[in-house]
């Protein structure tokens, strides 16, 4: 892969490329392109940027202001596996082109200045970020809402309430069970080769790749596991995660989904991420504490306990992530640290003796979220509790199952919704803007454009399963 401007030039030559695609992340999270033609990119681009529109972004300027800059990272050029044309893509950050200023909405930036403030701070100088996106396909995916109807479909053909189904060719009846569809063999796993493809195309693009396999919903659950990586770069790699995982699902005539709760009554897809912080070569969480943890990473998972409320207003930021968030499907509700417990929302995977491997994973979030803000968020928090040495308080290393309702009373959860969260970070963000990473207009821009255009929009429309509760009262 190339690193510098001119090496990315010398591979449009040598290579006779005649488009350049540059991408960049809206705020919601979303994948926004344009194409070039090769003769429109020269050295100054990576340095000035090249102009576009961004009154049209969703989050980002208003039309009196609307001139913006896109500035591709030479690093991140990859030769586009689902073009016909051949075409190089780089990921962009954004700049203000009047004042040659990093734009303070743009989500990569913002990934970029938590690193900066955590240099800044002399506690380490690079830290890892390691997600784990899980995610549906289906063959089938249907939904309307008007003013007189509202609905979705969704269908896979390895959908357990298929098992019943007249199929094309007869029904075989592999089908993983509710709640076991974790790691079967073929037949029941139909999406072998189908993963096989999207890793192996990821790493084509240049996301370090470790392995693929069969979730535990049943109705088509998967996960492709990477590598970790510094936090930019992680945020880099999930996006071209996503848009490997649902054009090579297209490509077989699927659709993939990254929405935490598509399927009633089964598990949903979360996107635990695993982090850590190192220094001069050398990683900071190892120590002679709780599960090998050194005090500075107890006191970073202070941090993120004592902010998660506010924190997964930014890490789980739809609706649909809080359907997700309930008891009883493996989902991490419990404010709490275990190195066992997967119902609690941190947890110390097993790393032996090996101190490079020490992390922590913060189950909580999902893959609806803007990478970029997401780890940045985790990041400040967990910053802020080393700073002011937060006590994580007992680690919670019991069957909740066991635990009578007075005990399980006493043990904080996550927010019951998306507008609880947005309530919570309203009242508690001086740990995100006192950096410097966040600064109050994002807040406000954030909080404003989840309640106009997801939570008050909801409330509005009635729900499928009122009718079911109510039209006969």
């Amino acid at each position: 892969m190339p690193e510098t401007p001119q090496e990315v030039l010398k591979m449009i030559q040598d290579q006779d490329i005649k488009i350049i695609d540059l991408k960049f992340i809206d705020m919601p999270g979303i994948w926004q392109h344009c194409s070039f033609y090769y003769d429109q990119i020269d050295e100054s681009a990576f340095e000035d940027g090249v102009a576009f529109d961004g009154s049209s972004i969703r989050g980002w300027k208003a039309i009196n202001e609307s001139d913006m800059s896109m500035v591709p990272d030479p690093k991140t050029a990859w030769i586009d596996p689902f073009m016909k044309e051949k075409t190089l893509s780089m990921i962009c950050s954004i700049k203000e082109p009047r004042t040659g200023e990093w734009y303070s909405r743009d989500p990569r930036t913002i990934a970029q200045k938590a690193l900066d403030f955590l240099k800044s701070t002399g506690i380490g100088d690079i830290t890892f970020f390691g997600p784990e996106a899980e995610f549906f396909i289906f063959e089938d995916v249907r939904f309307d809402q008007t003013e007189s109807k509202g609905f979705y479909y969704v269908d896979s053909v390895e959908g357990r309430w298929n098992s019943g189904r007249e199929e094309a060719g007869g029904n075989l009846g592999y089908k993983p069970r509710y709640k076991e569809g974790y790691f079967p063999v073929s037949p029941t796993d139909t999406m072998q080769d189908m993963r096989t493809e999207m890793l192996l195309t990821m790493a084509q693009c240049g996301v370090p790749i470790e392995k693929h396999h069969h979730e535990v919903a049943s109705g088509g659950q998967n996960e492709l596991g990477v590598r970790f990586a510094p936090i930019v770069e992680a945020g880099d790699f999930l996006m071209v995660y996503k848009y490997v995982v649902k054009n090579v699902a297209k490509k077989y005539g699927k659709t993939a989904t990254f929405m935490p709760k598509p399927i009633f009554n089964d598990n949903g897809s979360g996107m635990h991420t695993h982090q850590s912080i190192w220094k001069n070569g050398k990683p900071l969480f190892f120590g002679d504490g709780y599960a090998g943890l050194s005090k500075m990473a107890l006191h970073y998972i202070g941090g993120l306990l004592r902010h998660a409320p506010a924190l997964l207003a930014l890490t789980n930021p739809t609706t649909n992530s809080y359907k997700r968030l309930v008891p009883g499907f493996e989902a991490p509700v419990n404010l709490a640290y275990s190195q066992g417990n997967r119902s609690a929302s941190i947890r110390i995977p097993l790393s032996g003796d090996n101190p490079k491997a020490k992390r922590m994973e913060f189950r909580c979030p999902d893959a609806t979220c803007n990478p970029y803000i997401a780890f940045a968020a985790m990041l400040c928090a967990g910053l802020d509790g080393i700073k002011n040495e937060i006590d994580p308080g007992e680690p919670l290393d019991v069957d909740i199952y066991d635990l009578s309702p007075e005990e399980l009373s006493k043990i904080p959860s996550t927010p019951g919704s998306l507008e609880a969260a947005l309530e919570h970070l309203e009242q508690d963000h001086t740990f995100l803007t006192s950096t410097g990473v966040f600064t109050e207009d994002f807040i406000d821009n954030w909080i404003a454009y989840k309640l106009d255009n997801e939570i008050n929009p909801m409330r509005l429309r009635p729900h499928p399963y009122e009718f079911s509760l109510y039209y006969d009262v």
